[in-house]
Order: structure tokens, then C-alpha cells, then sequence
């Protein structure tokens, strides 16, 4: 590695983020001894306290020591809004900062992968990478693996008014569910989470902390990837920004993308791959033709509807008092339980917008919190938000780079509800959160309807209500989509299609959003990719 001291230098794998993905690929790659792996992370060290705290996703978010700070364009589906878009910009990426909640979707999300082309990536051919790196509270189960680098945990703390809920969506045939990971999520249940003891477990934990004890892993923290280094179709390696100096590092066997969704078609843009027309707007030379690069940017759409509640308590009244925020840390200090252990959400529902479906198309995430939006103080009153979205959206959108500035943020157009089907579908879940609410078993609780109101009530006027209430869940996906067609920007083995050296491994690969929530998804990426690296297969 040219000294141990020596920022450039040459080495096997030059890995571009110490994200969800990229911890991963580090730790697997760092396997084999005779490997030298260089990875680099644009942020700094995730030693902050609020990274490890479950509840201080909340001080990690619009926190530039561990956020990108990024917005989306205005977005015409939410009546011109711009959505605050945290991407986590810290070791350990955005399951540093992220909800914690561990889902992998449905097997038929996988199926579908497998029918657009992407042979390998069947429910059948990635439920072995689940299982590899899991270290879940029930040990090694058909359905659940034991002693990997990744721990799932139940959460440490229960609501009666939850557990109501969930009574209540009974009488709407809303079964309780055992697992949402099976293969099949429908029903309901309360979220297993990446954490251990009631604190954050993110990929540095898990996965780059052990691969740092080996002599050929180099991290180097606050390094900007500026460019892919190209040397005819081949990438070589990489350039950097280190400290206000520029610099470079060669890959002998292959560069790993791995910046996330928004970042790596931002990268491969500014090195010259994309689709002509955008990069020539930006007076950058074009390496290499890939027309979708930046494209098929898909989200999950929140729309959170909010109920006043009585005869219970929620985290409203808790948080509201100093007296109830001294009893919150002190539980939590004691016991590593209570309210600041909690993932922004802890029960949650898989339904059908329309019973004729094969599947759920909605996710709830049920919160024992109201506020008027992300970030704003909690309401004096008790009350719970009921958030739902479409887990399929038809919408699509699109980044790009704005500039030939690295330290310009791409431009974020995600489209939201420009589809039909989308916007029957945010109003059929508003209604159908409405009916939950009903429920016999919530009458003790008397939950009144805040959020939308209950009189916004035509589909007029709740589309309308949506688009200034609905927000990101934090799911972007597909922008270096793969597929077998000649517009896919990487192949199934994740290759970018056309070129050599050069692979993209993170959430930016998928074709289609999984069912559920995308981080445990990408850590099964990253496996998988690590084996098809390497020549590798799961049994």
C-alpha cells in the first residue's frame, strides 16, 4: 500500500462508501489475507453519541456531521413542496442514522427481480444471504440465522394504545403476524430492529469494526470521491479530496461503487458515465454511454394521518415536562429501555388497498408520537400518527448531477403520485387507516382524527390534503438499475454493463422497490456481490 502512512497507492479493491453496503463488502473482501482493499468514506467516525442512542436518529437527521443535507426539487405530486432527504454521510452510512427497523420484503419482490432477467436473485437465491450475516434473537431457525455480524433484537419497550391497534385491525381482518420475514409479510405485528442491548446496531459495528483489525483493509475518512479513473473501458481506480488535497488510488482487480442511490449515479455522472445529454449539458466529456444512469428513481411515499387519544399515555405526554424527560434518560441510562431505545416506529401493518391483490401494497408504521411534521416538538396532546404507504409505487423519478461541482448536491426529482395508480392508492389508505380507527377496540381510547381532518373527506380534497402532508420514508432506490436490456446500468453480476472494473453495489441496483423497508436489503446485496467478487456461491 506505498507505507502505511501514504494516502495514494495501489491496491486490490478500491471501495467508494463505508455505507450500509460498504461495510460489508470491506469486511468480506478483507477475508482473504492476500487482499489489499482501500475504503473510502466521505463522512467521519460514527463515534457520536446520538449514532448509538436508538432515538438519536432524531439529532443525526439535518446534522451535517452525519447527514448530506440534501433536498429534493419542489415536488408538483405535494403541491410544490422540497422534502428535507437525509442520506447518512457518516461511517456506517444511513444505518447509522436510519429507523433500525429490520425487514427484507416479500419473496415475490425478489421473483420479480428474477423475472425482469436478474438470474441469481430469486427469493430462493437471497434468502441464503439473509441468513449469512444474521444474528437474530431467535437464533438459527428455518427462516432466521444465528451468530452473523448483523443482530436483530425485539424492541425493549411496549404501548398499551399500540397493542390496541393491533386488536382493533383484527376486526378488519388484519391478522397478527409472527414474522414479517418470511416471504409473505401480511398482517400485523411490532418491528425487530438492528440493535443490541437498546443500542444502534449499524454495518461499522457489525461489519467494519472486526475487518479494521486486519492489516489489509486502509480506511480513510473524509474523503470525497471525485472521479472513477478510466483507462480506455477499463476503471483503474479513483480520484479524491482529502483534507483540501487531491489524490489518487489505483485498483488492480476492480472499483466498488457503493455511494448509495444518490450518490453513486452522481459519481459515475461526474466521471464522464450516463446518459450523454446530461452529462454534455454539463460540459463533461462522455467515457461511456449508459443512458439510465441517475433513471427509475423509486421512493416509498408517507402519508401520516394523526389521532388524539385519551385514557392512555403516549410519548407526547411523557416528553412534554422536565420531569418526563428526566424519568425517560434516567430509564434508559439504568436500563438501556423505555422511550429512548424506541425506533422511530414500533408496530407496524402489511394490507391490501385492493382485496383482489395477491399481496400487501401498504405498509403502516404506528408511532405512540404526533407532531405537525418530521422534527417539529411533539403535541401537547396524547395522540398516535397512523403513517401508511404504498409499498409498490408506479412513480418514478429521477437524480442528476446539477454541475461539475463534487460539493453540489444532484438534483432530486422523485415524482411523487405523478401516477395514476398512485394517487388511488393514497387515498384508498387514508380511508382504510380511517376504518382501523373505528375499531370497538379503540373505543375506550376515543381517537379523534387530526391529520388529514375528518373533514377533508372527497377524493378531491384528500388528494389534495396528501400532497401537503405525505413525506419520505427514506427509500430511494433503482438509479443504477439492473437488468439484462441495454439501458441497465450494471448486469446481475452488478458488472456496469459495457465497461470493466467497475462495479455498483447498494440500494441504486435494485429494478424495483422491495416491499418493506431497503436497509437489511442492501446488506444482502453487498453479500451477495461479495461472493460473485470473489467467485463465491452460498450453499
Amino acid at each position: 500500500m506505498n507505507g502505511p502512512n501514504a494516502l495514494e497507492g495501489t491496491y486490490d479493491y478500491v471501495i467508494v462508501g463505508a455505507g450500509t453496503a460498504g461495510c460489508v463488502l470491506a469486511n468480506r473482501l478483507t477475508e482473504d489475507p492476500s487482499v489489499r482493499v482501500l475504503l473510502l468514506e466521505a463522512g467521519g467516525s460514527d463515534n457520536y453519541h446520538w449514532v448509538h442512542i436508538p432515538v438519536g436518529y432524531l439529532y443525526c437527521i439535518g446534522n451535517p456531521r452525519t447527514d448530506w443535507m440534501m433536498k429534493t426539487a419542489a415536488e408538483p405530486g405535494l403541491n410544490g413542496r422540497s422534502l428535507v432527504y437525509p442520506r447518512g454521510k457518516v461511517l456506517g452510512g444511513c444505518s447509522s442514522v436510519n429507523g433500525m427497523i429490520y425487514m427484507r420484503g416479500q419473496a415475490a419482490d425478489y421473483d420479480h427481480w428474477r423475472q425482469l432477467g436478474n438470474v441469481g436473485w430469486a427469493w430462493d437465491d437471497v434468502l441464503p444471504y439473509f441468513l449469512k450475516s444474521e444474528d437474530h434473537h431467535a437464533g438459527n431457525t428455518a427462516m432466521h440465522g444465528g451468530g452473523g455480524e448483523w443482530k436483530v433484537a425485539k424492541q425493549r419497550l411496549t404501548w398499551e394504545i399500540l397493542r390496541a391497534v393491533q386488536e382493533g385491525a383484527k376486526e378488519f381482518g388484519v391478522e397478527p403476524r409472527a414474522d414479517f420475514n418470511d416471504g409473505n409479510n401480511e398482517g400485523s405485528g411490532f418491528f425487530e430492529v438492528n440493535q443490541k442491548g437498546g443500542v444502534r446496531w449499524n454495518t461499522a459495528k457489525g461489519f467494519l469494526r472486526p475487518a479494521l483489525k486486519r492489516p489489509n483493509l486502509r480506511l480513510i475518512t473524509h474523503a470525497e470521491t471525485t472521479s472513477i479513473l478510466m483507462e480506455g473501458r477499463r476503471a483503474v481506480g479513483v480520484a479524491f479530496s482529502h483534507k483540501g488535497k487531491d489524490i489518487t488510488a489505483r485498483a488492480e482487480r476492480e472499483v466498488l461503487l457503493a455511494a448509495g442511490a444518490i450518490n453513486s449515479p452522481k459519481i459515475l455522472e461526474l466521471s464522464g458515465i450516463g446518459n450523454g445529454d446530461v452529462l454534455a449539458a454539463h460540459g463533461i466529456e462522455l467515457r461511456h454511454e449508459s443512458p439510465d444512469v441517475g433513471g427509475n428513481l423509486q421512493d416509498h411515499l408517507q402519508i401520516r394521518t394523526v389521532y388524539k387519544v385519551r385514557n392512555t399515555k403516549t410519548l407526547n405526554t411523557m416528553a412534554n415536562s422536565l420531569f418526563g424527560k428526566a424519568a425517560i434518560a434516567l430509564q434508559y441510562g439504568l436500563t438501556r429501555s423505555g422511550p429512548m431505545a424506541m425506533a422511530p416506529s414500533q408496530f407496524g401493518m402489511f394490507t391490501k388497498s385492493d382485496p383482489s391483490l395477491d399481496l400487501p401494497d401498504l405498509e403502516y408504521h404506528v408511532q405512540p408520537l404526533s407532531t405537525d411534521k418530521l422534527g417539529d416538538p411533539l403535541h401537547s396532546f396524547p395522540a398516535i400518527t397512523v403513517s401508511v404507504c404504498n409499498l409498490r409505487p408506479e412513480s418514478k423519478g429521477s437524480v442528476h448531477i446539477r454541475s461539475r461541482d463534487v460539493s453540489q448536491q444532484p438534483d432530486i426529482r422523485l415524482n411523487y403520485l405523478s401516477a395514476e395508480k398512485d394517487r388511488q392508492v393514497a387515498v384508498t389508505s387514508v380511508r382504510q387507516a380511517r376504518r382501523i380507527m373505528t375499531a370497538r377496540a379503540l373505543e375506550r381510547y376515543r381517537p379523534e382524527e387530526i391529520l388529514p381532518g375528518p373533514a377533508v373527506d372527497s377524493e378531491e380534497d384528500l388528494l389534495a390534503k396528501v400532497g401537503d402532508i405525505a413525506t419520505t420514508i427514506f427509500h430511494p432506490v433503482g438509479t443504477c438499475r439492473m437488468g439484462v436490456d441495454a439501458n441497465a446500468v450494471v448486469d446481475p453480476e452488478l458488472r456496469v454493463r459495457g465497461l470493466e472494473g467497475l462495479r455498483v453495489i447498494d440500494a441504486s441496483v435494485m429494478p424495483k422497490i422491495v416491499s418493506g423497508n431497503t436497509a437489511s436489503p442492501v446488506v444482502m446485496i453487498a453479500e451477495k456481490a461479495a461472493d460473485m467478487i470473489r467467485g463465491k456461491r452460498v450453499a
